[in-house]
């Protein structure tokens, strides 16, 4: 049984993601699944692929639509399935914005990596933990 993350990017903006993938494959048990710079592609593959992903990070501007209708499009998922999201604009309206759709945890990109970084160790910690006792 493969213990890393599988996680599915949101992000249009190709360098940002490269660096993310990189950094977090690099730094935590994460593995990249996929990546959307839209919101109508996100939707798509998160709904047509709902048992390929076990965590999303998700920015809120895209080239198409917006981070927002991602979150709601998947705000009914399985319980293990975990949202982030990533993005510059994370002011107190968007955070309380993103717990209304149910957002596991919300990061600032300028200056919170470190904590989306613990975060998933924390996450996958906890995905080895539950596959364990299967």
């Amino acid at each position: 049984m493969d213990s890393r993350l599988k996680t599915y990017i949101v992000e249009d903006n190709v360098t940002i993601r490269e660096n993310l993938v990189g950094t977090l494959e690099e730094l935590t048990c994460i593995s990249a699944v996929g990546f959307a710079e839209t919101e109508s592609e996100a939707v798509k593959w998160l709904t047509e692929n709902s048992d390929q992903w076990e965590l999303a990070i998700v920015d809120l501007f895209l080239k198409q639509g917006s981070g927002l209708g991602v979150l709601q499009a998947v705000s009914a998922r399985q319980p293990h399935q975990k949202i982030v999201v990533l993005s510059n604009y994370a002011t107190p309206d968007i955070r309380t914005r993103c717990a209304q759709f149910g957002v596991d945890a919300v990061f600032d990109k300028s200056n919170e990596i470190d904590a989306l970084i613990d975060f998933c160790i924390q996450q996958s910690a906890l995905l080895r933990q539950t596959s364990g006792s299967n």
